[in-house]
């Protein structure tokens, strides 16, 4: 099946271009620097642009693309979006970059975070209404990408940041199965829970840069569940919801179904552990510096400090009885549908959203994607989550999901 104008994303644009002999790197590169200089002064997605040439030939050649500022990268900053860390210089690249170079990708710079990844908001802007929060923490790749700036940028998932700025930004935010892409050389902050994820423009260019990266293709699993009982949404969400799901029963096999019993006890627990690891990866940070880290996370270390070991391990165990439960489910029901957040970004960039919608599945490590759904004014997102390892299968869904509701 072709790919439609309204869904070729940047990624297959300039992939396309350059497979033609239509433009050259340098002039892909060159049309990135220009969105930038146009646009960044307002959406200020960018920490430093300084592109890095790719390390050996690949399926990626010439594409450019941005890094969160909490991957080290080699020579250039990595500030952990925060003014303690300004002027700070990575002194290698995390294992991901260095994939992506030798893949022939060119690192084009680093993209804006919450302070040290967590709740205290980065200075970026919504590129849909700048005077909206673009979520959090992977501020800045997901509005670079929103923007046009780069074809792709990487982000980081600890409870809702690639899913949660992907709704926001309108833009297509892939968290894959836990574990599937390389962490060393990321900041940490709960490490049971870090993932790490990828913003294209569209799930068509995310399945091409999948494959591209070597994870191959699959065929999509077309039964889909809606959960009877969802954290609530806004009247907008809800309304954008139901057509989507409206829409795609038209076309796919989509049953209303009951999760799992321990499923209802998973966020609290999630919570927990992020709060007492993140605690404890901070610690020595807050202690030297107090609220200076951030006062929404110097508030998280100081609530994590006080939890106990015993609370700490029912909670892991409470995800774990969650995981087997939904590992059983998906076994029947392969791909759960639900709002991506509980509504359009926030106004204001004092609060980065709710991650609700999107914790469950990065403590399960389970594979989920965002897609923009069709609506007027501010994005929002349908999330579409899978069973571990059928990432292929489900970035395949994701495409064909994308074209029912075009």
């Amino acid at each position: 099946m072709g790919i439609s104008n309204a869904r070729r994303g940047l990624l297959r644009q300039f992939i396309e271009s350059l497979e033609a002999g239509i433009r050259t790197p340098a002039q892909l590169l060159e049309l990135c620097l220009e969105r930038i200089a146009a646009r960044d002064g307002e959406l200020r997605a960018w920490v430093e642009v300084a592109p890095q040439p790719p390390l050996s030939a690949g399926p990626l050649d010439g594409i450019p693309f941005g890094v969160k500022d909490i991957y080290e990268t080699r020579g250039m900053s990595t500030e952990y979006g925060s003014a303690l860390c300004a002027g700070r210089k990575g002194e290698t690249d995390a294992a991901l970059v260095t994939e992506l170079r030798r893949l022939g990708a060119v690192l084009l710079g680093k993209t804006h975070t919450t302070a040290f990844a967590s709740f205290d908001p980065a200075p970026t802007r919504n590129p849909h209404n700048p005077s909206h929060t673009p979520g959090g923490s992977s501020s800045g790749s997901a509005a670079a990408v929103a923007a046009g700036m780069v074809p792709f940028a990487l982000g980081t998932q600890t409870l809702g940041s690639v899913l949660r700025p992907a709704s926001f930004c309108g833009v297509v935010g892939f968290k894959p199965t836990a574990g599937l892409l390389p962490l060393a050389g990321v900041l940490p902050f709960a490490p049971s829970l870090d993932t790490a994820g990828v913003f294209t423009q569209t799930a068509d260019d995310m399945q091409l840069l999948w494959a591209r990266m070597g994870h191959g293709n699959a065929s999509a699993k077309r039964v889909l569940a809606v959960p009877s009982v969802m954290p609530p949404v806004d009247s907008l969400m809800d309304a954008a919801f139901r057509r989507a799901i409206g829409r795609l029963s038209s076309h796919l096999h989509v049953e209303v179904i009951e999760m799992p019993p321990a499923f209802a006890d998973l966020p609290p627990s999630v919570k927990l552990i992020n709060a007492y690891e993140g605690a404890r990866t901070h610690e020595l940070r807050w202690r030297e510096h107090g609220d200076a880290i951030g006062s929404k996370l110097a508030a998280l270390v100081e609530e994590g400090l006080q939890l106990s070991t015993h609370r700490y391990d029912n909670a892991l165990c409470a995800v774990a009885a969650a995981k087997r439960e939904l590992i059983n489910l998906l076994s029947e029901y392969p791909v759960l549908v639900t709002p991506s957040a509980p509504g359009p970004a926030p106004e204001g960039l004092k609060s980065t959203g709710d991650p609700i919608l999107n914790l469950p599945w990065t403590a399960l490590g389970l594979p989920a994607i965002s897609i923009p759904m069709p609506v007027p004014g501010l994005p929002l997102g349908l999330q579409l989550v899978s069973e571990p390892n059928s990432d292929s299968a489900l970035l395949a869904l994701a495409v064909e999901v994308e074209s029912l509701l075009a």
